[in-house]
């Protein structure tokens, strides 16, 4: 079994030897103008030290729990750049007392019992791929920190044929749900960038963005209904429906809660036939603004294509899609019951009558078909390599990551312009200069979903433990830009993201005083003890 890196994204064993690492330094350096700093390696698992626990879990409640150290140190952060400079560097100060791994939910009401009353704080894992802080815990308030790994509760418990609809518990990964409605042939078809890694559960809990840049482009669109298990009030389940006028959606508080209010134990999910007909294209463009008009009158059409992804001249390098300096939109369908002839050939108009150029005719496919549109294909493979990418920059001092958000199209120019001036302003005050990308995620006949990259250089880093703070602090001032040009164009401060930890101070701007008071309610009424997930959303009671 390949073995998960303790500090990094994915697997250990896509961490290059420091001869891959001199390679693509060398290789950043020449393609991007952007030095590196000095190499390093990441401090061994075996060499880690975790504080001495505070608090253990009753055996009483049966509950398989884990104490040692390796364990402990991997569920201390997620992936977020903070995580991976002080993982990397072997600082693991907030690991979790203990780790338990309930095997169903009489188990996890056990543990959410216990904790209420012993004030121990919760912290429900998935995957541990959150990039905003949102599985560390700072315990200093409480008489310990538990992490609940959802591992054990990871199977597709029931499939419904007629209505299309599946039972999957919480704990799954993606490609263990994919494995489960494979043999009835159907697909959840949500495939976020840490597919492999991360849980049915934690995408509910983060409203996660998935496959479709369309029309589907959250989890929230494939919940028909949930469970919960909470400390104030047990159970909270809400009844599968395509829809209902009944007051308040009950899911809706379930959804992008981030485990404060409970612990999301199952979920009905909306699923279906895996797609037969598939077409792509790309078009390139020599005028920025020309592409942007492109992507609008697409999302506008009513065609809903599943892939809708403009990418910058900049991104369209990065990710090795065009390097003659052009912007390039990926427009793809998919069908389970027609052929796409029709809904491509007007993609096509469209994206030539706003300038788009078509180096190659769209591809059109039927099951079972040989091939895949090339640049769509390169496309595919970078996106999918991007955070082992970042990992492996991280080690070499650069300050990489990135940064997403939503905004109505009319707003759209003048927030990129504002985006531009102050993020490349901070990496110019702050680490000598840098590069900034943009890429669509998902679009809507409202607004775009604009993504952003920066990586800036790290040749002058200091040496040994002070380079991980220069990091920090290189990257705390470019996200603080970054972010402040967000909120003040009416921008959100996350499209897909979540908000955990990192994006707090800018949430708290976001949302209105009205609904804080709201959500307080609901937490004091599910959480009293306020045990699950201190920090998250809302400060600690």
């Amino acid at each position: 079994m390949r073995a998960r890196s303790h500090w990094g994204w994915g697997y250990a064993d896509r961490f290059p030897d420091a001869e891959g690492q001199a390679a693509l330094a060398a290789q950043v350096g020449q393609v991007l103008g952007l030095p590196a700093g000095a190499l390093a390696r990441p401090v061994p698992l075996d060499h880690v030290a975790v504080p001495t626990p505070r608090v253990d879990v009753p055996a009483s409640l049966g509950v398989p729990c884990a104490r040692d150290p390796a364990t402990r140190a991997r569920h201390t952060y997620g992936r977020s750049f903070p995580d991976q400079v002080r993982a990397f560097g072997g600082d693991f100060a907030p690991a979790p007392d203990a780790v338990a791994r309930p095997r169903d939910e009489r188990e996890v009401e056990a543990l959410l019992e216990w904790a209420s009353g012993a004030g121990v704080a919760l912290v429900p894992f998935g995957g541990g791929t959150s990039v905003v802080g949102g599985v560390e815990c700072d315990g200093a308030r409480h008489a310990g920190v538990v992490t609940l790994d959802l591992g054990a509760l990871n199977a597709v418990l029931e499939v419904d044929d007629v209505s299309r609809l599946a039972r999957i518990q919480a704990g799954a990964l993606g490609p263990a749900i994919e494995a489960g409605l494979a043999p009835h042939g159907l697909t959840l078809r949500h495939f976020p960038q840490s597919f492999e890694f991360s849980t049915l559960g934690g995408w509910i809990a983060t409203r996660a963005g998935g496959h479709f840049a369309t029309l589907y482009t959250h989890i929230d669109d494939l919940v028909a209904g949930l469970r919960m298990i909470t400390p104030g009030a047990g159970v909270y389940a809400t009844r599968r429906l395509p829809g209902s006028g009944a007051g308040p959606s009950p899911d809706r508080l379930a959804l992008g809660s981030e485990g404060t209010l409970g612990v999301i134990t199952e979920a009905w999910m909306r699923v279906r036939p895996r797609p037969r007909w598939r077409a792509s294209v790309a078009a390139h463009f020599t005028d920025f603004e020309a592409a942007v008009a492109a992507t609008r009158a697409l999302a506008q059409s009513g065609l809903y294509p599943s892939n809708c992804r403009l990418l910058d001249r900049r991104e369209a390098a990065l990710n090795q899609v065009a390097f003659d300096g052009t912007d390039v939109l990926l427009v793809g369908f998919e069908s389970a019951d027609h052929p796409l002839d029709a809904p491509m050939r007007r993609a096509v108009e469209l994206l030539r009558d706003h300038g788009g150029a078509l180096p190659r005719p769209p591809t059109l496919r039927d099951a079972g078909a040989a091939g895949r549109d090339a640049t769509a294909g390169q496309w595919r493979a970078a996106f999918l390599d991007a955070p082992y990418l970042q990992s492996t920059l991280l080690s070499l001092g650069y300050v990489v990551d990135t940064f997403e958000t939503a905004c109505t199209w009319q707003d759209f120019p003048a927030l990129h312009a504002e985006i531009v001036d102050r993020v490349r302003g901070a990496m110019k005050a702050h680490c000598g200069g840098g590069r900034l990308s943009l890429r669509f995620t998902h679009v809507y006949p409202d607004g775009p979903a604009p993504y952003y990259t920066f990586i800036a250089p790290g040749a002058d880093l200091p040496p040994g433990a002070d380079r991980r703070y220069a990091q920090l602090e290189r990257w705390a001032a470019v996200k603080r830009a970054a972010s402040e040009a967000l909120i003040a164009h009416g921008a959100t401060i996350t499209h897909h993201h979540a908000v955990g930890r990192v994006h707090r101070p800018w949430y708290d701007r976001q949302r209105s005083g009205a609904f804080a008071a709201a959500l307080r309610g609901a937490k004091d009424a599910l959480d009293p003890a306020g045990v699950m997930n201190p920090g998250v959303l809302l400060d600690p009671a």
